[in-house]
């Protein structure tokens, strides 16, 4: 019996998709449009209401991912613009920048001038303690009040000390005011400790005592003092002969809530570049504790004023727990790397967000200088930039420098030699850029709305956002899967639109 035989039939066309370069039936393809569809969903489920909600509370908002993210140093913005109140410094600011210096208007001059003075914010007020008027040593108490919006009210009078004081130091710890050591009339080193607790209804101190638990061991002037959690260091300082390496250390009675007898610490120290542990006394140095870093830089040592940064390590350990049991870095070369990168007398400085700051002296012509110490406590520089730098007509030594939120104030001083009445304030927070554009990312302004209402609208600003897009999605859904439906939909449109063009 003769079979009927199939005919040839006709080829099956492949489709090629993706350029070509994909099969159109295949897992390559279909693994594409499922990562396409992935991301998709993310953007506008996720993403996009997530940007939504940060635009309505902050001031800019970020578009894009930039490869800072991954990598500091990939960090590429060809064009950047800050807001007219960074003035001149550059944008975006570096880290630690100082907006330009403001001097203060007449009616915040001080009463009277005044350089060498000390000053320590107590309570509700900031306190300007002794000073000299540029001759001898004064017992005058100058108060003002800095606001959070970095304005400060004109001086007046506080409660005088018991004695004259210049080069002294002033701590407030445990809602107590001290002043400890300085000078007295006739130039020498005290060690007396005078203590003013503010009023607890008009926040003013109105005097002072001499402390007997808190009397000094030997008499210091020109020490530095520093807050830790459990008490207060003295560092240094000077015993009318020269510079010591003196470290003591108050520490806070948990019972009665007093701080004890000062007891000694490990001696100012640091390590040439052979390794070995030299000592390094320190007079009207700078002073903060970082973590468990002492930092200590600026001042003079025996032979005049000294570049080198001082590091202590302040113990954990149960025996030892608070105390500074050495100092100095043992690898050599690090030490070097510390340096300030010249040093003047009369300079001073201060500690702000972690920053290390050292500004002025004699020769200095204003330079200010920083450091940003790592999170091991290393530091590989110092920054500079001349906007930062103080101007001429400020007191350019031996100013009292204190910080108030997110500004610096430099008081009193000397400028050509005399005791100055003058004030000045400086921004430490440059607004960021209101507009960037980078590899892959692009920095936009923002509605910047503050406070509860801001909160409660960004809530708002993301569900909506993510309801749109989840409408949306389901529309693009449905039009995949009726797809003639579409087409014959979306050829109406064309044709009405042709017939009313």
């Amino acid at each position: 019996m003769a079979e009927q035989a199939l005919g040839p039939g006709g080829t099956l066309a492949r489709r090629r998709a993706f350029f070509g370069l994909l099969d159109a039936n295949g897992w390559g393809w279909a693994g594409v449009k499922a990562a396409v569809w992935f991301v998709l969903i993310i953007m506008l489920m996720a993403y996009l209401p997530d940007r939504a909600l940060y635009a309505t509370v902050q001031n800019t908002i970020d578009l894009g991912v930039s490869l800072k993210v991954f990598n500091p140093a990939l960090d590429l913005t060809p064009i950047s613009f800050c807001p007219a109140s960074n003035r001149t410094v550059p944008c975006p600011a570096p880290a630690g920048t100082v907006l330009p210096w403001e001097p203060s208007p007449a009616e915040l001059l001080l009463p009277a001038p005044r350089a060498d003075a000390a000053i320590v914010g107590a309570g509700l007020q900031t306190l300007l303690v002794g000073g000299t008027d540029g001759k001898t040593a004064q017992a005058s108490v100058f108060a003002t009040v800095i606001r959070p919006d970095g304005n400060i009210d004109a001086w007046s009078q506080g409660a005088t000390l018991p004695a004259p004081r210049a080069q002294a130091s002033a701590v407030f710890f445990s809602g107590v005011a001290y002043v400890i050591g300085g000078m007295d009339a006739s130039g020498a080193p005290t060690d007396t400790v005078y203590a003013g607790t503010p009023d607890a209804a008009t926040g003013k101190i109105s005097s002072w005592t001499a402390s007997a638990d808190l009397k000094l061991p030997a008499p210091r002037a020109g020490a530095s003092v520093v807050v830790a959690g459990d008490g207060i260091f003295l560092i240094g300082g000077t015993d009318g002969k020269g510079p010591v390496d003196t470290v003591w250390k108050s520490t806070l009675d948990a019972k009665s809530g007093k701080l004890k007898a000062w007891a000694p610490n490990a001696s100012l120290a640091s390590f040439d570049a052979a390794g070995a542990v030299q000592p390094a006394p320190r007079v009207h140095a700078i002073a903060t504790l970082i973590g468990q870093n002492l930092f200590v830089w600026g001042g003079e040592d025996a032979a005049g004023p000294t570049t080198r940064v001082l590091r202590g390590e302040v113990s954990t350990a149960k025996d030892t727990l608070g105390q500074v049991t050495r100092w100095g870095s043992p690898t050599a070369g690090t030490a070097a790397q510390q340096d300030l990168p010249a040093a003047h007398v009369g300079a001073f400085g201060w500690i702000a967000n972690g920053n290390l700051y050292y500004a002025g002296g004699d020769g200095s012509n204003g330079e200010l200088t920083w450091a940003i110490p790592d999170a091991t406590g290393n530091i590989t520089g110092w920054k500079h930039l001349a906007a930062s730098d103080l101007p001429p007509d400020l007191g350019l030594r031996d100013a009292a420098p204190i910080v108030s939120g997110s500004h610096a104030f430099l008081v009193g001083g000397l400028a050509s030699g005399a005791a100055t009445t003058g004030t000045a304030r400086a921004d430490l927070a440059p607004k960021a850029p209101f507009f960037q554009l980078g590899l892959f990312y692009i920095v936009v302004p923002a509605m910047g709305i503050q406070g509860e209402v801001g909160q409660q609208l960004s809530y708002l600003a993301a569900a909506g956002v993510g309801t749109a897009d989840f409408v949306l999605l389901l529309l693009i859904g449905y039009a995949f899967n009726h797809k003639e439906r579409t087409r014959a939909f979306l050829h109406g449109l064309r044709s009405r639109r042709r017939r009313a063009a």
